[in-house]
């Protein structure tokens, strides 16, 4: 099943943009590009991918930027204030202890440790990690809604598909019973024939072939079971759950079906519709791989 979403946010000095995307798939193949040196990010991501789809190739990719002044050296004025703090008392202490002390520059305080910081991404990945997962599932909530509303067209879809498989196999059991007629009115001239015409022809043995015969062309097997297909698959479009793989199953079903009543038709009617039943569950087979 298709679907895409796509957001983006902010926080703890960084800038990111979400593009979640899938197209169809048997199974469920996820495709993560994320920032590698946030620990635990993509093993999180795919917790929940995986939580919430089922089906399709599913990529996703994050793009992570600093915000403007992470990264650069700025100064702690809790630091400075506690250095200088510091420094002057020194001096009172060496002055009445009649030291001199030669004048600190600049330099000398930056180079002290907590006078300088540095805003780094890496040392916040906890709270990235956390406000990312966070941010996720507003995309992944988008994401899911695209796939719902496709889905709510897809079941309309495979709905009216099934109703023409109703419809053609209810053609093919009047074109059967047609066929069957006409079937039995030739076996009955061509007994007579090959009895007319053949010298020690047993009857009863003849007539025992052409009943074999009409026993192997009768589609009434056939016809059971794509019923049976049909009801199955409309109690799973009735269904919350998944029903992707249980449909691809059924839509091969299906065809397998056709291809034996086709194979049996020897009928010019009863081939036209049986060619339009699998005309009709090829393209239900292509919708079916939409489904999660």
């Amino acid at each position: 099943m298709t679907g895409f979403a796509t957001a983006k946010g902010s926080a703890c000095g960084a800038l990111w943009s979400w593009d979640l995307r899938s197209v169809n798939g048997k199974g469920l193949d996820l495709r993560l590009r994320v920032p590698d040196w946030i620990e635990g990010l993509e093993t999180q991501l795919r917790t929940r991918l995986t939580a919430q789809i089922g089906r399709g190739n599913v990529t996703l990719n994050l793009r992570l930027s600093r915000e403007e002044g992470v990264g650069e050296m700025t100064v702690n004025p809790g630091g400075l204030t506690a250095v200088i703090a510091a420094m002057a008392c020194v001096e009172t202490e060496a002055m009445q202890a009649g030291l001199s002390l030669a004048p600190a520059t600049a330099a000398d305080i930056l180079g002290i440790r907590g006078v300088l910081e540095t805003r780094s991404l890496e040392a916040e990945s906890g709270p990235l990690l956390k406000a990312l997962m966070a941010d996720f599932e507003t995309v992944l909530a988008d994401f899911k809604q695209m796939r719902r509303t496709e889905g709510r067209a897809l079941h309309a879809v495979i709905r009216a598909q099934l109703a023409q498989i109703t419809t053609l196999v209810d053609q093919i059991a009047a074109a059967s019973e047609a066929r069957n007629t006409e079937m039995a009115a030739t076996m009955r001239t061509n007994l007579a024939r090959v009895l007319d015409n053949t010298d020690g022809a047993d009857p009863q043995r003849v007539a025992q072939e052409l009943a074999l015969i009409a026993v192997k062309a009768d589609v009434t097997e056939e016809l059971d079971r794509l019923r049976a297909h049909i009801a199955a698959a409309l109690d799973l479009l009735q269904s919350s759950d998944p029903v992707g793989r249980k449909l691809d199953f059924l839509t091969q079903e299906f065809n397998r079906e056709a291809n034996t009543l086709c194979a049996k038709a020897q009928h010019k009617t009863l081939t036209r519709i049986g060619l339009d039943l699998k005309t009709v569950i090829d393209q239900m087979r292509e919708q079916v791989q939409n489904i999660q």
